[in-house]
C-alpha cells in the first residue's frame, strides 16, 4: 500500500515583513521547504511526495532547486484559492489505495517518530492527527469579557494529518466551507472520527520573524 504526502506551501510571507515567501527563506543555510521535503524522504525514500505551490512561485522554486542542487523526487501541483482547494489539487495526483498525509510546508522540524506514528496509526484508524498539550493558561472570550477554561481539555494541532486515501478523497468531494480550517475538519464533516496521537513540540509552523529565529536554534540541536 503506497504512502503519499501532500506538502502545502502557499504562503506569501506577509507576517514575515519581507517579499520572499516564508517557505523559501533559508534556515540553517537551506530553504525551509527543502528541509520539510527531506524530512519525509528520510522517513521513507519510496514515499510519493507532492508539493503544492502557487503557479506564480513554481519558477522560483525550480531556480532554487538548481541553485541548491536539490534533486529529491517530487511532483508539483498548482495551489488553489484556499488551502482546501490546494489540497484538493494535490490529491488529484494521488492514485490507487494507501495512506496520504497532508503537511504544512513551513513545518520542517517534524520528527521521524511522529511521521511514523501518524502513518502507522492511520492503517487501523483511518484518520490521524498529531497534537501537543497546552502548557499555558487558556482564557475563552465571552460576551462579558473572558474566563479561564481547563487547558487539559484542549490540544494544539500539528501536521502531518494522515488519512486512508479513499476517505480523504471522499471528504474532498464536499463543497468548500469556511469552517474547513484543516484536513481533519473536512473529514469530520463526513461524520468520521479523527484520532489523536502525540506530536513533537519542535514541530513549529514558521510564520513570524520570531519563529525564524527559533528555527535557526533548532537547526543547531
Amino acid at each position: 500500500m503506497k504512502k503519499h504526502v501532500i506538502v502545502v506551501a502557499g504562503g506569501k510571507g506577509l507576517r514575515m515583513g519581507g517579499e520572499i515567501p516564508k517557505q523559501f527563506l533559508p534556515v540553517g543555510g537551506r530553504p525551509v521547504l527543502m528541509r520539510t521535503l527531506e524530512a519525509f524522504y528520510a522517513y521513507d525514500p519510496s514515499m510519493h511526495i507532492i508539493l503544492v505551490l502557487p503557479e506564480s512561485q513554481q519558477e522560483y522554486w525550480r531556480n532554487l532547486c538548481r541553485e541548491y542542487n536539490f534533486t529529491l523526487p517530487h511532483e508539483v501541483a498548482d495551489g488553489g484559492e484556499t488551502r482546501f482547494h490546494s489540497v484538493k489539487n494535490g490529491l488529484s495526483l494521488v492514485h490507487g489505495e494507501g495512506w496520504v498525509g497532508v503537511h504544512d510546508g513551513v513545518r520542517p522540524f517534524v520528527s521521524q517518530t511522529v511521521i511514523s506514528r501518524c502513518y502507522q496509526e492511520a492503517k487501523s484508524k483511518q484518520a490521524v492527527i498529531p497534537v501537543i498539550g497546552v502548557v499555558e493558561t487558556v482564557r475563552c472570550l465571552t460576551e462579558n469579557g473572558s474566563k479561564t477554561v481547563p487547558r487539559d481539555n484542549y490540544r494544539l494541532v500539528q501536521t502531518p494529518q494522515v488519512f486512508d486515501v479513499a476517505l480523504l478523497r471522499r471528504a474532498y468531494t464536499q463543497e468548500y466551507s469556511e469552517h474547513f480550517t484543516d484536513d481533519a475538519s473536512v473529514v469530520e464533516a463526513l461524520g468520521e472520527c479523527v484520532h489523536l496521537v502525540e506530536g513533537n513540540r519542535e514541530n513549529i509552523k514558521i510564520t513570524t520573524p520570531y519563529d525564524l529565529k527559533l528555527a535557526e536554534v533548532l537547526c543547531l540541536t
